[in-house]
């Protein structure tokens, strides 16, 4: 939900892959949420925009973004990027077709490109 991050990240969608609008989901910590799959109500509500964003706005990519300094999941990258893995392995078994991504913002506010979109 860091707002630090939003317009990197969009700027970086909208230049890598031709996104011409990108529906935003915020929710504090979400890698920690997803990466904990079906456990709880978080991720039930990052599931229920994603699903309005996909068969309702039809969008064909996800980006699941972590960062530095993240206030709703103060871990090292080391452990923010094992459940941002986590996190993209969920999303893919939930949607099927659609490209996911995992990014990093760094401490510069950079848009890292970890986990590609292939399967």
């Amino acid at each position: 939900m860091d707002g630090r991050t939003q317009l990197p990240v969009n700027l970086y969608l909208a230049e890598h892959f031709q996104a011409d609008y990108v529906d935003t989901i915020t929710e504090p910590g979400p890698v920690r949420a997803l990466a904990e799959g079906d456990a709880g109500p978080e991720t039930a509500s990052v599931l229920r925009r994603v699903d309005i964003s996909v068969e309702k706005h039809g969008s064909r990519l996800v980006a699941v973004v972590a960062h530095y300094d993240c206030a709703g999941n103060p871990l090292p990258r080391e452990e923010q990027e094992r459940q941002l893995a986590a996190a993209v392995d969920f999303l893919r078994q939930h949607y099927p077709g659609v490209t996911i991504l995992g990014l990093w913002v760094n401490e510069l506010w950079e848009v890292e490109e970890l986990i590609g979109g292939e399967d």
